[in-house]
């Protein structure tokens, strides 16, 4: 079996700093890879650039970050488009724009999907990340933005594709718009703070009459009555409960204090997350 470069992105890592994004300009503007790449342009290629997205409403509110580039598919749009084999897809899963052969063929950078393609005016070709395949050829193991990257978000794995399936399956990475079959090889840890949403509030107690914020209150989020998940309140008296699918429900919440009381609602789950507001527990009778 032949071994296949894959790039595994840590959603949850990434804080935005733009270190990758800034080698992969630094190793291409200016710079000409015959075979690889051609320069890019100084203004308007972002071939690595990061997505944002922000979740809830205040208070409980969170921001993460998506690098986003070329995914190297295994089924790629952009080589059934292309003509004259200005297209290749290498036997280490790779796939390279030829800079010459590629001249002309705007219809590449409309065939991809995911918008990973740029079209070089100057040049009249089409370009995009290309994995930093030729500096892999020389015998590096890492590309740039794994290897300027601070925090460690990016992994890059030369293996099987059974193995990478099964590393896949084990820490529950997920590809780009799957429902596309493209096969990208190009996989993300952590999916769910772009594609999920959570349910969070606040949770008060009365204290000798004085409202207090209820610190190690139990939630537990049920559907259908089956429970889904749960969670202990912080210390001020904030709760979180993460991937529930958008436009789901409806889910009934249940807060309990051995001390304070408790209370029930229910919600349901629109194109965002929820936050249920102050929520106060009422003590038994």
């Amino acid at each position: 079996m032949t071994e296949k470069w894959n790039m595994i992105v840590d959603i949850e890592r990434c804080n935005n700093c733009r270190a990758c994004f800034l080698a992969v300009k630094d190793e291409h503007t200016g710079n000409d890879f015959p075979g690889y790449a051609a320069e890019q342009p100084p203004m308007g290629h972002n071939w690595l650039d990061i997505e944002r997205k922000e979740r809830g409403t205040y208070p409980i509110v969170d921001a993460h970050f998506m690098p986003v580039m070329c995914n190297h598919c295994d089924d790629a749009p952009c080589v059934k488009a292309a003509k004259g084999g200005a297209i290749t897809k290498r036997d280490d899963g790779i796939v390279i724009i030829d800079p010459e052969k590629s001249k002309g063929q705007k219809e590449i950078v409309d065939a991809c999907p995911y918008g990973a393609v740029y079209w070089n005016e100057e040049k009249q070709i089409p370009q995009a990340w290309i994995f930093d395949a030729h500096l892999l050829d020389e015998g590096w193991d890492k590309t740039r933005a794994e290897q300027c990257c601070p925090t460690n978000v990016f992994r890059s794995l030369k293996v099987e594709d059974s193995e990478m399936q099964r590393i896949a399956a084990d820490e529950g990475l997920e590809v780009l718009q799957p429902e596309l079959g493209t096969k990208p090889r190009v996989y993300y840890k952590n999916m769910h703070l772009f594609n999920k949403c959570f349910v969070g509030g606040s949770v008060v107690a009365n204290v000798g009459g004085v409202e207090e914020c209820a610190e190690g209150a139990e939630v537990v989020l049920k559907h259908n009555g089956d429970e889904v998940a749960r969670a202990t309140t912080d210390l001020f008296g904030e709760f979180k409960i993460d991937k529930l699918a958008p436009n789901s429900g409806p889910y009934e919440l249940e807060v309990t204090s051995a001390s304070a009381g408790g209370l029930s609602t229910q919600f349901s789950v629109g194109d965002d997350s929820v936050y249920l507001g102050v929520m106060k527990l009422a003590a038994a009778a």
